[in-house]
């Protein structure tokens, strides 16, 4: 499965790469993250400022477009949740392998839709 599980429903369109956008859109389609996404932010600020580079805030942008790319799909979006349960979940390391191969792959397809 490496292609995101799309029905053709959107909860919303895609936002724009920003860090108000993603948090507007958040807010709409996974709104329990917002205090999880904050706390990213956060950090991601400090770390910018320490080190003198932007490059933590990209990283964060990306990670949420990500995120909200799952998210604003139904389909995908359960898909991928079912998945990180089964694989927290698992009897066996083979099946949380399998279960954890699945959610990798969401967010890789994910994260290229929205990054590239």
């Amino acid at each position: 499965m490496s292609q995101p599980v799309h029905d053709g429903v959107e909860l919303i369109p895609r936002p724009e790469r920003s860090p108000a956008a993603l948090k507007a859109a958040l807010a709409v389609v996974a709104a329990d993250r917002l205090p999880e996404m904050i706390d990213g932010q956060t950090r991601a600020m400090a770390e910018a400022i320490a080190t003198g580079s932007v490059q933590p805030i990209r990283s964060f942008v990306a990670h949420w477009a990500a995120v909200v790319e799952i998210e604003r799909h139904p389909a995908t979006a359960q898909a991928y949740h079912r998945a990180n349960y089964l694989a927290n979940h698992a009897g066996t390391v083979q099946e949380c392998r399998e279960h954890a191969t699945t959610v990798a792959e969401l967010y890789r397809a994910a994260y290229a839709a929205v990054n590239a």
